[in-house]
């Protein structure tokens, strides 16, 4: 009897401490459950319902902010600008935002000044920031990339002052000039200069306008669609007819070769306007009595032939800091020499604008005291033709057969790679 007693109360004590250990499982278990993980302050479950849809189709940078100033949730933007690093908002500015819209409940919004990730050269990242309550405890961060914005706005303002400069020079002389003719009616001699010198200005206003016309153009339209097979010779032949007047003038001679039988892919007229602008540049800023050269050749790629021109002049040549410069618009290498040629600024950029249209470059090779060489270089007809061809049909790139090339590399823009021309010579 004393036997069963004890079993009986040893087996009451084990159930006792068992259902004692299982009550502790059971509470610890419920608090690790109830404790919040670092995974879980970054999955979405504590977003509200349609949040993250929404944040997935937004074209600004996102941030989702905890009452900790904890990332809950962030866009692949966001880490790309730099904003978040380490599971933190990496902005001081921002983060100041996010805690004074936490307290108050008011949206905010701010434009800031970021340097550049990896750059080391102190570049500025415009962006717009605007702050807002999401819920009663998180934020939304929402940041826009302004950069490339203020660019083309700079660019712009650029434009249209430099626009304004050059229109009023020859406004302002016209003018005057107008006030001249008044005053010297009684003057037959003084009114036929002044009138001269106004047949000059209005030229070059009105050169100034087409050369804007050209450069609006050949921006906006797609060259490609009228695009046709353009004989390289009938280029060369038509740029020299557009420059005999001003060579015959200075007694300057200018040859051409290796045109024969070669094509390029394009819009005729644009393709003319750009040979036209390099061959005039060469006769005005060139010396009287000297050589202007046009040397065209077939160079093979295994992307399809390129046929390169090169424009060769003996003039002063171009500096190294200013060959860095010379395609942007309106700037000149000497503003002097050009207002008494009468250049614009604007053809080496209309001349860079259609040789990347048509799937080109513009090179120039110069040395102070030894000339200049530009080199245009465009897709050749065929390979042209094959190429989009191919782009259009979704198939790989058509193997053409090159004939009568030459294995130069095509980024060669010394004058000396061009073996048929005659020398340059200075003429009695």
């Amino acid at each position: 009897m004393d036997v069963n007693a004890a079993v009986a109360a040893a087996a009451a004590i084990a159930g006792l401490l068992t259902g004692v250990i299982a009550m502790l499982a059971f509470r610890v278990s419920e608090r690790e459950q109830r404790r919040p993980t670092r995974t879980s302050l970054h999955t979405d479950a504590v977003l509200p319902p349609g949040v993250d849809t929404v944040l997935s189709v937004l074209r600004s940078s996102a941030v989702v902010l905890d009452e900790n100033d904890g990332v809950v949730k962030a866009s692949s933007a966001a880490y790309a600008l730099g904003l978040v690093r380490g599971g933190k908002l990496a902005v001081e500015p921002m983060l100041k935002m996010t805690r004074d819209t936490r307290r108050d409940g008011e949206i905010r919004q701010v434009e800031l000044d970021l340097p550049r990730r990896g750059t080391g050269r102190g570049e500025a990242l415009a962006v717009s920031a605007r702050v807002a309550p999401l819920g009663s405890r998180l934020v939304l961060l929402l940041v826009e990339d302004l950069t490339e914005a203020r660019r083309i706005e700079a660019v712009r303002r650029d434009f249209v002052a430099n626009v304004s400069h050059e229109l009023k020079t020859p406004v302002g002389a016209l003018s005057l000039l107008s006030e001249a003719v008044m005053d010297a009616s009684d003057d037959p001699e003084a009114v036929q200069r002044f009138a001269g010198r106004m047949q000059i200005e209005a030229t070059r206003l009105t050169n100034l306008v087409q050369e804007l016309i050209d450069l609006s153009r050949v921006q906006n339209d797609d060259p490609l669609e009228d695009a046709e097979p353009v004989p390289v010779g009938e280029l060369v032949a038509e740029a020299i007819d557009r420059c005999r007047h001003q060579a015959g003038t200075k007694e300057i001679t200018m040859a051409a070769a290796g045109a024969a039988d070669l094509r390029v892919w394009g819009n005729r007229g644009q393709l003319a306007a750009a040979l036209g602008n390099l061959v005039e540049n060469a006769v005005n800023y060139s010396p009287a009595r000297t050589r202007v050269g046009i040397a065209v050749r077939s160079v093979a790629q295994p992307g399809g032939d390129l046929i390169e021109i090169a424009v060769t002049d003996q003039g002063i040549g171009i500096s190294d800091k200013d060959k860095e410069r010379i395609f942007e618009r309106f700037y000149r290498v000497d503003p002097a020499r050009s207002r008494a040629t009468g250049g614009t600024g604007l053809g080496l950029a209309i001349v860079k604008h259609v040789a990347a249209s048509h799937g080109g470059e513009v090179t120039v090779w110069s040395a102070e005291g030894q000339g200049s060489t530009f080199t245009l270089r465009l897709p050749e007809a065929r390979a042209a033709r094959g190429r989009r061809a191919s782009e259009r049909d979704g198939s790989e790139s058509l193997d053409e057969e090159a004939g009568g090339t030459s294995h130069s590399s095509p980024h060669t823009s010394d004058p000396s790679a061009y073996a048929t021309l005659p020398s340059p010579e200075v003429l009695p």
